[in-house]
């Protein structure tokens, strides 16, 4: 019989050949151990630390990548895109909130489908996610790399022909991993205070920036029309920029690691959403503030560093790189922290092998599954091309983020008996509803070649189920 750490279900396993049982959850678990058999995952991440891997995991293309891409799109009406974002993710994070503090174990989203819609859809979201984090964890990574020369570059450095990114980004993969074998409050402490400094220069440059555009320091910003481009490319942009608030689920992933869920797992999730989508805004404001769109969207991708150059000169370009250098950081670890949760839940209800669950009894970390999360990052990251599969690891949360959003309106309609969330979303129905329609509908605007992969992975993902867990059937006890 498979252990499912506290889910209801039923399990029929011909893996172990063990009679199936009923077991029943409950969301107080404030402070699971370790067990001789290798299951509980000690609760060591407090809210902080819920929200550091929220809102570490987000910053990022939204302020480094998308303001010179996004103005050129929308004009200064660019902010009022990242604000549609920041609404259409709070309508995925208030239903996961609701599953997450009725389920409050790792494997997010994986778990919350598989209790709601069964073996297969759950098999095929928890394998797909495990693959989709690989590829954006080995996005991040290389991602750190380029920073890492830009700085260099930026604080005139020479570096000649050699090439720094690959070494680097694999350098640093190998410590993130290393760091969380060692112990979750490790990883969860650089989380901290990476992403406390990361909002300490964020705040600065944006509150020097705001006080610019006022005219404070005596420099007039050129007024524009908010809207130039009409309505329509605001809501094509905001499917462009969505892109940049996938991660706050991450949250629910590792939710056997937060203390107290039924509190922390829902503030975590929301306010992270928040606390981003403020920063985007007001980093799209102080962006066309200081250009206008035009001049900005001309920028591209470096867009942010240049409107910091024109504020302190070179210091403020390098403190932006190193910004930027800080949320690749953050990102990576909080993938491969949730990635490793991923393998481990899956392992628990052996749609893969039962041994990538299994713990290392001093560290209180799953170390073979973070060993299959961190191994097959350093592969891709030693290739060096991984911007497809960075959208291909987008289309794979969208389409969890949709069946999160079903699966929610699903248990309402059930109830189970074992079925009760600390936290319920009010009106339930339209919020999940519109979560689930504006997930689905944003992946029409992504690339073929990355539908087509994504397509295919979720694919090759049931036909492992149907090939090798097909006997493991979980069903909600109605």
């Amino acid at each position: 019989m498979s252990d499912y750490d506290g889910a209801s279900a039923t399990a029929s396993d011909t893996h172990t050949g063990e009679t199936p049982a009923v077991i029943t959850p409950t969301a107080d678990d404030e402070e699971a151990t370790v067990t001789e058999a290798g299951t509980e995952l000690e609760r060591t991440i407090g809210l902080s630390g819920g929200i550091s891997i929220g809102v570490g995991t987000m910053i990022g293309a939204g302020i480094f990548v998308f303001p010179g891409l996004a103005a050129g799109g929308a004009g200064p009406a660019a902010a009022a895109s990242f604000g549609i974002g920041a609404v259409i993710a709070l309508f995925v994070a208030l239903p996961t909130s609701e599953l997450a503090t009725a389920m409050p174990k790792s494997g997010g989203g994986y778990y919350f489908i598989s209790r709601a819609l069964g073996a297969l859809p759950g098999a095929v979201v928890g394998l797909s996610i495990w693959l989709g984090l690989v590829f954006a964890t080995a996005f991040y990574l290389v991602g750190f790399g380029s920073y890492v020369a830009a700085v260099l570059a930026e604080a005139g450095v020479a570096v000649g022909n050699v090439p720094i990114v690959i070494p680097f980004a694999l350098l640093f993969g190998v410590f993130l991993t290393a760091l969380n074998l060692f112990g979750t409050e490790n990883a969860a402490a650089l989380q901290n205070y990476v992403v406390g400094l990361l909002l300490t220069i964020l705040v600065f440059f944006l509150g020097y920036g705001g006080l610019d555009s006022l005219g404070v320091f005596g420099r007039a910003s050129t007024p524009e029309t908010f809207a130039p481009f009409g309505p329509l490319p605001v809501f094509t942009t905001a499917a462009l920029v969505f892109t940049s608030y996938l991660g706050f689920a991450q949250v629910a992933t590792v939710a056997g690691d937060i203390k107290r869920p039924g509190r922390n797992l829902p503030l975590a999730m929301v306010a992270s959403v928040v606390i981003v989508g403020i920063l985007y805004v007001a980093t799209i404001f102080v962006a066309t503030s200081a250009f206008g769109s035009e001049t900005l969207a001309s920028f591209g991708e470096t867009a942010i560093v240049e409107v910091a150059r024109s504020f302190v000169g070179s210091t403020g370009a390098i403190a932006i790189l190193i910004a930027g250098l800080l949320a690749t950081i953050s990102s990576a670890n909080a993938s491969i922290l949730s990635t490793s949760r991923a393998v481990f839940a899956v392992s628990k209800d052996e749609i893969i092998p039962r041994f990538a669950s299994r713990m290392n009894l001093r560290y209180g970390t799953p170390h073979v599954a973070l060993t299959m999360a961190g191994g097959p990052v350093l592969v891709l990251v030693a290739f060096g091309e991984v911007e497809v599969l960075a959208e291909v690891a987008s289309f794979l949360h969208l389409v969890m983020y949709c069946l999160m959003c079903v699966a929610l309106i699903v248990m309402r309609r059930d109830e189970p008996e074992w079925y009760d969330p600390a936290f319920r979303v009010p009106a339930h129905r339209v919020v999940a509803g519109l979560g689930a329609v504006a997930s689905a509908g944003l992946i029409l605007f992504m690339q073929p070649t990355s539908q087509i992969v994504g397509v295919a992975i979720m694919l090759v993902s049931a036909g492992w189920y149907k090939y090798y867990a097909s006997d493991v059937q979980l069903k909600g006890v109605l």
